[in-house]
């Protein structure tokens, strides 16, 4: 049986001294056997097996061999209901100690209709079958807003997901904030020291200003990512849902981000991608730019984008060179990642880079569309 590995696009990031290459391809279709996907399907290996977490609002698992091995397992159990409906988006394997620690997306009822997210923490202390809910990490200061039009959200903050920095310092989370003024909506930041994970409550920084000094929960946040029509709205047009991995062919964590635009109900526009070199540092993310197209995907709602990587040990937040590209759980594309130097200005230029070093932000062709 001949592989289709046939390429959809090339983007290419620019910077000072070299170009990070991102490639899209078909690759044979594999789908994770959750019946439903609905939010960020995390990962971790214990003894050399794969266990992969997803929720419809009550969590479920997946175990196997590998990411292309999967079948379904006992959904975990959590010591209390006070967050259902949960939806775990982030996992993290503690060896040393045999703990799972995990986090969670939870929506409050609010306005009849409307839902306002927060995010809690969890551990595992057998293998992530059973889980104690550690509380409320992440939470909205802002007051709901009733009034608010995009079909689900009045406020709050959710769809999220953590990684542990290289360093072992911090975790630090990624997450959507949906409510307060409007410049201050869209894709935000906050972490948590290495050291107390353990107990998280109170311990959760936002980021603001350019300062980790806001308290995780009631604090003000200042986005990486600006929405460019606040959530209220019925065009609501924002990035949300941001999936974090370290990316060793690059060097760069790599976030894929869903695009809302511009109508009610979250019509799906896009699905992008940013790179960064310093999670303490956000002016270090570049411009999103677009992956795949809505109609690119292929079926509806085409959300909740991650990578997975396909090696022993690779999860969602750790992924090599041809990482899968999942989108609400179904993968019908690989991504190749690529670091190329950028020439010597005095040297003969490499026809493969066809732009000036800029910035970092995408070059003024960043698509190749090829048969």
């Amino acid at each position: 049986m001949s592989l289709n590995r046939s390429v959809i696009g090339i983007l290419l990031f620019t910077g000072i001294a070299s170009a990070q290459v991102v490639v899209v391809r078909h690759a044979p279709e594999i789908s994770m056997p959750a019946r439903t996907v609905d939010g960020n399907s995390p990962g971790v290996w214990q003894d050399g097996r794969l266990t992969v977490y997803t929720s419809t609002g009550t969590p479920s698992s997946m175990n196997g061999a590998s990411i292309f091995n999967l079948s379904v397992g006992a959904p975990p159990i959590v010591d209390s209901r006070a967050h259902f409906p949960m939806w775990i988006e982030s996992v993290w394997r503690d060896d040393d100690a045999g703990l799972t620690y995990g986090w969670y997306h939870h929506e409050v009822p609010v306005c009849g209709k409307l839902n306002a997210p927060e995010i809690g923490a969890l551990v595992s202390s057998d293998g992530g079958r059973t889980f104690e809910d550690l509380g409320i990490v992440l939470s909205s200061g802002d007051a709901v807003n009733c009034g608010a039009q995009n079909g689900f959200f009045a406020g709050g903050h959710g769809d999220f997901s953590v990684i542990l920095d290289r360093e072992r310092e911090y975790f630090y989370f990624l997450f959507t904030n949906y409510g307060g003024p409007g410049q201050n909506q869209g894709i935000a930041m906050a972490r948590m020291a290495f050291a107390d994970r353990a107990n998280p409550r109170g311990t959760v920084r936002k980021l603001h200003q350019g300062e980790w000094d806001q308290p995780g929960v009631g604090g003000a946040v200042t986005p990486i990512f600006r929405a460019q029509v606040p959530w209220e709205r019925s065009n609501a047009d924002s990035f949300w849902g941001p999936a974090i991995h370290w990316n060793t062919a690059i060097d760069r964590y790599v976030v894929l981000l869903n695009r809302a635009c511009c109508k009610t109900n979250w019509p799906q526009e896009g699905i992008y991608i940013t790179f960064g070199t310093d999670l303490s540092d956000p002016s270090t993310w570049v411009t999103p730019a677009k992956i795949l197209d809505d109609s690119q995907i292929g079926f509806a709602p085409g959300y909740y984008p991650q990578v997975f990587g396909v090696d022993e040990g690779d999860t969602d937040t750790i992924a090599g060179q041809s990482p899968r590209l999942f989108i609400k759980g179904v993968s019908k594309w690989e991504l190749f990642f690529e670091q190329k130097v950028i020439p010597d200005p005095d040297s003969e230029p490499d026809p493969d880079l066809e732009t000036d070093p800029g910035d970092g932000e995408p070059s003024d062709r960043p698509w190749l569309d090829l048969p």
